[in-house]
């Protein structure tokens, strides 16, 4: 699949192993995993941070494989899921520091470009949140408002 806005393919990316089995040298079980994933979900870790963690420091390769369930799904039916995507968040984590860039750099061209391309990404991505349920069909962007979003 193509990227949105530049000229990259984006084929290349790690593929997991076949065995869905858990590793037999990891002593962790599937209550001390989720466990684990409340105490970083209470420190305000998003999803993918806490599988990056699992996975450096307690040698988890799939949260999956042992629990049963992803991140976001454990998270979910404890009801400590992040309220907007993440994938959503840092999209408008990026557009409200670039405006706070654009504040102090009226001139910058470019960025005032990506800025309108990046916010165009949020708008889409929030149209298909939309559509699945995800987000409630009230929900808007308003980058008057991003900044208390994302804080």
């Amino acid at each position: 699949m193509g990227r949105m806005h530049s000229h990259g393919k984006g084929l290349s990316a790690p593929s997991l192993p076949f065995r869905r089995s858990v590793a037999t040298w990891l002593k962790l079980s599937a209550d001390e995993v989720k466990d684990q994933i409340y105490k970083l979900s209470k420190k305000g870790l998003t999803p993918s941070q806490i599988g990056v963690i699992l996975r450096d420091s307690h040698g988890v390769s799939q949260v999956r494989f042992i629990a049963g369930n992803k991140i976001l799904r454990i998270l979910k039916a404890k009801g400590i899921a992040p309220e907007i995507p993440e994938d959503l968040y840092c999209l408008i984590k990026k557009a409200v520091s670039v405006r706070k860039h654009l504040e102090r750099n009226r001139n910058d061209k470019d960025s005032k470009f990506r800025l309108i391309l990046i916010e165009s990404r949020i708008h889409r991505l929030a149209r298909y949140y939309k559509r699945k349920k995800v987000l409630p069909p009230t929900w808007r962007y308003e980058s008057s408002t991003a900044s208390a979003m994302v804080a």
